[in-house]
């Protein structure tokens, strides 16, 4: 007997309909997502009570819960999220907004791209953050040197990200626009910007994990407050549990902005979410 694909999605679907409400939930995408995470932090749990991990190393995921709640209950945890995040958005928007005109401007023009970009490529590979000690001399040891060295390491992914966006629109439209003898802005306003959306997001969501990780090393110099000092501090006096309250705290905020762009993304592009269904 040969059963065809649809007779097999029927199949499943009468099955779907049928199973009790605790099978499909253990079946679904988000009970693995979820389940994943807790069965290796039991797991974590299990080997340090048994001593197969040093807790000098690997406390306990239930010690650095009890002290999440403490420093929650101090209030110093939200400060220090605060700042960290007015630093991220604030060197986020200094380099986006360049990134992005000239992502659009290069992406335009093919012979400032042929001048510009191969500057901009030589600087790219240099790591970011080897240029914050340059940045500190320049801007000195406050929050503008950590601003700038955001504002760099967003602008690169937010540029090429643009400048790739822009260059792949199709032709047919630019020539449409050259018909109708559009003007320079018009054509961006019209033509690059909305149909280079989608790489631009693309770089902001790079831009964004990228400013996380800058500004969590940047934050060690010359300041006292922020996630990045609480690490390194926790670090330097061997407060293991607070410095992985400090990493849980990165990868919530990061899960956050990742969450906020992706609400912001379907709010500006709705039909890429169409055309993705």
């Amino acid at each position: 007997m040969i059963v065809s694909s649809n007779d097999m999605v029927r199949i499943t679907a009468d099955q779907d309909k049928t199973a009790s409400p605790l099978s499909r939930l253990l079946r679904s995408d988000a009970f693995a997502s979820i389940a994943s995470p807790i069965v290796i932090l039991l797991l974590w749990e299990a080997l340090v009570r048994g001593h197969l991990l040093d807790a000098r190393f690997f406390p306990a995921p239930s010690s650095v819960i009890v002290e999440l709640i403490t420093l929650i209950h101090s209030g110093q945890i939200f400060i220090d999220i605060a700042w960290t995040v007015s630093r991220v958005l604030i060197g986020t928007l200094l380099g986006a907004i360049p990134g992005l005109i000239f992502g659009v401007l290069l992406g335009l023009s093919p012979v400032i791209r042929m001048f510009v970009q191969p500057a901009i490529s030589a600087l790219y590979p240099i790591p970011k953050i080897a240029l914050f000690p340059l940045v500190m001399m320049i801007f000195g040891i406050g929050d503008t040197s950590k601003w700038v060295i955001v504002g760099i390491a967003v602008f690169f992914q937010v540029f090429f990200s643009t400048l790739a966006g822009v260059v792949n629109i199709d032709k047919i439209y630019l020539d449409v626009a050259s018909n109708f003898k559009a003007s320079r802005w018009q054509t961006y306003r019209t033509i690059a910007i909305p149909g280079a959306l989608p790489f631009i997001f693309t770089g902001l969501q790079l831009g964004l994990g990228m400013a996380l990780i800058v500004v969590v090393i940047a934050e060690n110099f010359g300041t006292q407050v922020g996630v990045g000092y609480m690490i390194w501090q926790s670090w330097q006096v061997f407060e293991v549990r607070d410095m992985y309250v400090g990493l849980i705290v990165v990868a919530f905020l990061g899960y956050c902005f990742q969450l906020l762009l992706l609400r912001l993304q379907r709010a500006v592009i709705p039909w890429k979410k169409a055309g993705g269904t």
